[in-house]
């Protein structure tokens, strides 16, 4: 009997976590795998699927200029509609905490189709940090039927909430798996920043910034420190592939732009992210999935956030909470640039998130569950 599964996702972050899972789904005898991109990003998106060589089966292109959330959440809710009536999936299959996510799974509960979500777990419990993200993987994970966790904090989140133990698994996190297939390929920059950098003459700190909740001060405050961490050490070359977001330009360019050897450039695809994220020599970052993928490649993470629903990673040591606080930021930076045993003990932790095989864990549960329904 075939299994038809249905993987719907709409920005970056989603794709390079599902891509390895659509993959592995396409290539799986007893399964027909469907795919369904919103593009609630756009180039962006492009981007990870032509990396991993993905065509959609459908593509609603939702992505339009200053969209709100309750335009994205509208849009999703309409346009898969019709998808779900034509392919009539066996089960969806949603990613993490995206608006595309929850309004998918929630169009997929409108017409009783089961829900597999895929990075379950994850909290901060604090509704609105991360905005809106926290509260679009609660409401997620109440409509989905099964709960693919990467870690076992992650299970146990979702048993407080009621959720049904049979239907938990613990998988490590696909993201794993996307990194090791794109770091093991050989890789040269394109960009022309990145071709004359001197990775190995320099300390260089990769840096992303762009959640919704550090927008105007909090944003000051982080790129106020990354400034002051490169004046100060004349060995370190700051990179940041600065958001598309026009309100994290203007305060990055504000702040950053004509500091010596901080360098602003445009987004990066995954390939060439991913490598520059290996050769650099730490990582300063407000992003989820980097706390996952950086530690994979020993190197250190500094999160400029309040809080992290990965805290798995802040207890094995390759990551450390520094908040929005400008000394703070730059207290933690000077200390793994000064500190070479501070560094090494943050660069040598084990990554609890996995050993690249979440993506055949997922495949196999997602068929013993269709066996036995």
């Amino acid at each position: 009997m075939s299994i038809k599964v249905l993987s719907v996702f709409g920005t970056r972050p989603e794709a390079i976590k599902m891509a390895p899972l659509v993959k592995a789904l396409q290539a799986e005898e007893g399964i027909e795998s469907v795919l369904c991109v919103t593009a609630q990003h756009r180039e962006m998106l492009d981007q990870v699927l032509e990396l991993f060589e993905l065509t959609p089966d459908y593509d609603l292109n939702l992505m339009k200029k200053n969209q709100t959330i309750s335009q994205i959440t509208s849009g999703v809710l309409e346009g898969i509609e019709s998808v779900l009536q034509e392919v009539q999936p066996d089960i969806v299959l949603v990613h993490g905490d995206t608006t595309t996510t929850f309004a998918a799974a929630l169009a997929a509960f409108y017409q009783k189709i089961p829900v597999g979500h895929v990075e379950a777990g994850l909290r901060t419990y604090d509704k609105y940090s991360p905005y809106p993200e926290e509260m679009n993987r609660i409401l997620t994970g109440n409509l989905a039927e099964l709960h693919f966790a990467p870690t076992e904090r992650n299970r146990n989140n979702l048993l407080r909430e009621g959720m049904s133990d049979a239907h938990i698994y613990i998988t490590g996190n696909t993201v794993i798996d996307a990194l090791l297939q794109v770091a093991d390929k050989p890789y040269e920059f394109e960009e022309e920043t990145l071709k004359t950098l001197d990775f190995e003459g320099r300390r260089v700190i990769t840096v992303t910034c762009h959640r919704r909740e550090n927008l105007g001060e909090n944003m000051v405050h982080i790129f106020s420190a990354i400034r002051d961490i490169a004046r100060e050490f004349p060995d370190v070359e700051v990179v940041y592939p600065v958001h598309l977001n026009p309100k994290v330009r203007e305060i990055a360019n504000e702040i950053l732009a004509g500091t010596e050897r901080v360098h602003l450039i445009e987004p990066l695809q995954y390939q060439p992210f991913v490598n520059l994220m290996s050769r650099s020599y730490l990582i300063i970052t407000d992003s989820g999935g980097m706390q996952e993928e950086a530690p994979s490649l020993g190197k250190p993470v500094l999160v400029v956030r309040k809080e992290t629903e990965r805290p798995e990673a802040v207890e094995a040591g390759t990551v450390r909470l520094a908040g929005v606080e400008r000394d703070t930021i730059y207290g933690m930076a000077k200390e793994l640039l000064s500190n070479e045993e501070a560094y090494k003990k943050m660069a040598q932790a084990v990554n609890p998130y996995g050993d690249g095989q979440a993506c055949a864990r997922i495949v196999n549960h997602i068929k013993e569950w269709a066996a036995n329904k």
